[in-house]
């Protein structure tokens, strides 16, 4: 879910605002209405509440539009969903996005469900664009300068979204990133600098281009339902 603010404040005023006027009513009223577990997980203006049973969910929908509407604030319709998301249903299951990330029900190799949190799509082709127009309005530097600062970009990247379970995204952005090299560094001059081959020899032999990396279990976000 996200919000639409009915004015111009700065990023500080808005969380203190959105706690009181979200986080404080979740825990403080909406818990003591409804059956069974409750939770909102929020950052900035977008959160996501969950529940035990779907009429709680229902009820909580209605209600917030009312509370939103009372501090002149309203929840963006395109973006705001109800979904049943359980690990005993997960053929009926919908997904949800949330921070970059997209989470959906899955089971593990060891046979366990477990929530799956991978890079959301929109946020992986908005990255690639990123890092696609940065490549090519820097393409002209040396080539060692031009890696070292792309290995920090890579590195911030890969702090956030290495998480257990997203490393096939990790890896298919990395190889994005080196194919845009290959392709930008090869329109430096009219003839062609490289042979793909001798390319990839040279970036791993020479200039070491950011591997992905899993975070640490303790530095990951968590999601409990």
């Amino acid at each position: 879910m996200d919000l639409i603010k009915g004015g111009v404040i700065s990023p500080i005023l808005t969380n203190i605002y959105l706690h009181y006027v979200l986080d404080l009513w979740f825990e403080k009223v909406v818990k003591r209405h409804v059956t069974g577990e409750s939770l909102i997980l929020a950052y900035a203006d977008d959160f996501v509440c969950a529940f035990r049973y779907k009429r709680n969910a229902e009820k909580f929908m209605k209600a917030l539009e009312k509370r939103l509407n009372k501090f002149g604030l309203e929840l963006v319709k395109e973006k705001t969903k109800l979904i049943k998301f359980s690990r005993f249903s997960k053929d009926r299951n919908g997904d949800f996005d949330f921070l970059g990330f997209t989470y959906r029900w899955e089971i593990s190799r060891k046979g366990k469900d477990i929530i799956a949190h991978k890079t959301s799509k929109k946020k992986f082709n908005l990255s690639t664009q990123k890092i696609k127009e940065w490549i090519k309005k820097n393409r002209h530097c040396r080539i060692r300068k031009l890696i070292d600062q792309l290995n920090r970009k890579l590195k911030g990247y890969y702090n956030y979204y290495g998480v257990i379970g997203n490393y096939a995204m990790l890896e298919k952005m990395n190889l994005i990133v080196k194919r845009l090299l290959y392709k930008w560094l090869n329109r430096r001059s009219q003839r062609k600098s490289f042979k793909w081959k001798d390319f990839g020899k040279k970036l791993r032999e020479r200039y070491q281009i950011q591997k992905p990396f899993i975070e640490s279990r303790d530095k990951q976000m968590e999601l409990f339902i």
